[in-house]
């Protein structure tokens, strides 16, 4: 039937008043917006980085650093693994990194299968995208004291796309932090990020946030040797020299740190700046086996000094007073506010598993956002105008009804993009022009239909009934094909694609609607009032 009942036709005008409601926010200003009472919708259109301008940066993962990490702990594995503390040490000698290897000499031959077999715990599985990926290590002899442990080409492979992975991962949470919204933020090729970040002028503080490695670890000052000694090469085994942190007073001290780390970055759950005596500090939280691990390490340490070391520097070394058993803490270090602020920033969004080099660093401006903002407004107006003038020549009345279902189509897109906070770029101004050329594709189908209908010799209200009812087949049909297209575009696209396949694909859900139920109800209503005896079409 033609005809809608009453609570359909109450459901079409609610949706067609939240849609001016949603969209009523973008014609105020943002401080006028953030004044709106709670009630009210105040979401706008966010502009992506080609119309408000931004930073673009694209960044390479120092994949190299990671094996190199890795290395240096099988190192320390290998050296555990032939000292145990409940059983005989087996000696060795020349122990050395070679490539993607550790080798070093039995002191004596007859230590080799004891070795073999202290080694082989030390072997794990990678994971791949499928699953297990096969061992991690592969242990050879070489000779009659030589043994060699050497990284798999699987585990290397996992290490560097983890490392990708996660450095991803990471940039996302500091930008995030930073309070900036539609970041774009892409993996391309095997070691590389892209970061889009809009409304960004000034790159050099994002760049600095971003690219601080922030790698956080506790571990014990050294007190076998003085700084002195350490310094005229005399370091003690697993030790090694930092330098101090002191970001206010400029100063450099050295601190003779253990290698061994009591807990690291990784197990902290919460970082955020306070004031301790009046002085900015870095309150800290760790997990629950991190704050066991930290309680235990403090407790069998009280009245030594602990170093608190973030990218190989020393920000603090206290002495430990008491176990510290609430698995919290706070650092200080001469910090400011901002600089507290900082480092609680980089603490809470993770320690970066490998430094980023920057390739390619451009700032987009404003004013290139502004043109492109006005091309598309004129772009939208020319489309808008000329797809209005040719359904009124047309189609004349049901023209008109025509546009005004469009209208509403465009009301109805703008409003769902600001409430879904849909990302517009300029791929997605075309996606909207595009959207208003096809939208009343629909209402040709059902009005020539209708015209075929009066020229078989059917009544008015027959002949508007069947040109509703024998194209809806064909709508859902075109309808489903575009949003599949679109789900594709979004799903393999980047941030322009996808801001295009959102934009299509709700332009094609509002086309849709508009087509299906604001004609057909405007229709609906002039055919039962005006009862006409020929339909002007």
């Amino acid at each position: 039937m033609l005809a809608y009942s009453r609570w359909q036709v109450a459901v079409i005008i609610a949706i067609c008043l939240a849609g001016l409601a949603t969209l009523a926010p973008n014609f105020f200003s943002r401080e006028t917006v953030e004044k709106f009472p709670s009630w009210l919708p105040s979401k706008q259109l966010s502009l992506g980085l080609d119309l408000q301008g931004g930073a673009h940066l694209l960044f390479e993962v120092d994949t190299n650093a990671v094996i190199k990490d890795r290395l240096e702990a099988i190192t320390d594995d290998v050296r555990t693994a032939l000292r145990p503390k409940d059983a005989t040490r087996i000696d060795y000698s020349r122990m050395r990194v070679d490539g993607t290897s550790v080798r070093f000499d039995l002191v004596n031959p007859a230590d080799r299968d004891r070795a073999m077999t202290a080694l082989k715990g030390l072997i794990s599985q990678t994971v791949s995208g499928l699953g297990a990926g096969g061992p991690d290590l592969e242990i050879k002899s070489e000779g009659d004291r030589g043994i060699q442990v050497s990284m798999t080409d699987a585990a290397i492979e996992s290490r560097k796309r983890s490392a990708v992975d996660q450095s991803i991962e990471i940039v996302r949470r500091r930008v995030d932090e930073l309070g900036t919204k539609e970041t774009s933020i892409q993996k391309q090729g095997a070691d590389r990020i892209l970061v889009q970040v809009p409304g960004v002028q000034d790159v050099s503080e994002l760049v600095s946030t971003i690219n601080t490695t922030a790698q956080m670890s506790f571990r014990m000052v050294d007190l076998t040797a003085s700084v002195d000694e350490a310094l005229r090469g005399r370091v003690p085994v697993g030790s090694e020299i930092l330098d101090a942190m002191t970001p206010e007073q400029g100063e450099q001290t050295k601190y003779l740190v253990r290698k061994r780390v009591l807990v690291s970055g990784d197990s902290l759950v919460d970082a955020q700046p306070s004031f301790h005596d009046g002085q900015p500090v870095v309150s800290f939280r760790f997990d629950s086996a991190g704050g066991k691990r930290f309680a235990e390490a403090t407790r069998s340490n009280v009245g030594r000094p602990f170093a608190i070391v973030l990218d190989n520097k020393v920000i603090s070394a206290p002495r430990i007073n008491e176990p510290i058993l609430g698995g919290s803490g706070q650092i200080s270090g001469n910090f400011t506010v901002e600089s507290a602020n900082k480092l609680a920033v980089l603490l809470r969004a993770g320690a970066l598993p490998a430094p980023l080099k920057i390739l390619e660093q451009r700032t987009i401006g404003p004013d290139l956002g502004a043109d492109s903002v006005a091309a598309g407004k004129l772009a939208t107006i020319i489309g808008t105008v000329a797809v209005i003038v040719f359904m009124v020549v047309y189609y004349g009345w049901f023209g008109m009804v025509a546009n005004i279902a469009l209208v509403f189509n465009i009301v109805l897109l703008l409003g769902a993009l600001s409430v879904l906070g849909a990302t517009l770029t300029l791929p997605g101004i075309a996606g909207i022009v595009l959207t208003i050329g096809v939208a009343v594709d629909a209402n040709v189908l059902m009005y020539e239909r209708m015209r075929e209908e009066v020229r078989n010799g059917k009544t008015p209200v027959a002949a508007a009934e069947a040109g509703f009812s024998r194209v809806m087949m064909t709508l859902w049909d075109t309808s489903i094909t575009h949003l599949i297209s679109a789900g594709i575009m979004f799903e393999l696209g980047g941030g322009p694609v996808r801001g295009f396949a959102v934009t299509l694909s709700i332009g094609v859900i509002t086309s849709l609607f508009t087509a299906v139920c604001i004609t057909r109800l405007i229709v609906s209503e002039w055919v039962h009032r005006v009862r006409p005896k020929v339909l002007p079409i």
